[in-house]
């Protein structure tokens, strides 16, 4: 499992290095052509916006994955032993009870209800189901990371060392 984690852990960090060179290119073209061309591009600020959402979403999820998120972690650095790793299990099972429902079937149902709507992006008529869609995606994204996480922390042996 570490080595599928490994490879879409390329594949996210891929996709936000792409999503931030085109946010920068799009941002770029828009101060050039509303300040250097004095006729402002019409769709650069919704596109910037909506590459925003998937940078945020997304790097969220791949910082989950790489246990960077931000954390309260009092506890964690006072515990050690089988302690220190009944903790950190539970916290990974809070984060999947939180995520599940909010992101994966909220955002699933936030996107299904934009799709049967029909409803577009005012600039780009770019459906907003689109746009949407990686609340869902990066709430299996968490939880697929949380679940390594537990089954790292499970088949590791407890030592000082290592908790």
């Amino acid at each position: 499992m570490t080595e599928l984690k490994k490879k879409i852990d390329r594949v996210v960090a891929v996709l936000l290095i792409s999503i931030m060179a085109i946010m920068v290119i799009n941002v770029t073209w828009q101060v050039l052509s509303r300040y250097v061309f004095q006729s402002p591009s019409s769709y650069t600020d919704e596109l910037s916006r909506y590459l925003l959402v998937w940078l945020g979403m997304l790097g969220a999820a791949y910082v989950a994955g790489q246990n960077q998120h931000l954390a309260i972690d009092l506890f964690p650095q006072r515990l050690y032993g089988e302690s220190k790793k009944r903790l950190m299990i539970f916290i990974s099972l809070i984060i999947v009870a939180f995520v599940l429902p909010v992101m994966v079937m909220g955002g699933g149902n936030l996107v299904y209800i934009t799709y049967v709507l029909e409803q577009k992006s005012a600039t780009l008529r770019l459906p907003l189901a689109y746009v949407y869609a990686m609340i869902p995606t990066s709430g299996l994204l968490v939880i697929f990371y949380q679940i390594v996480e537990i089954k790292t922390i499970l088949s590791n042996p407890v030592t000082p060392s290592n908790l």
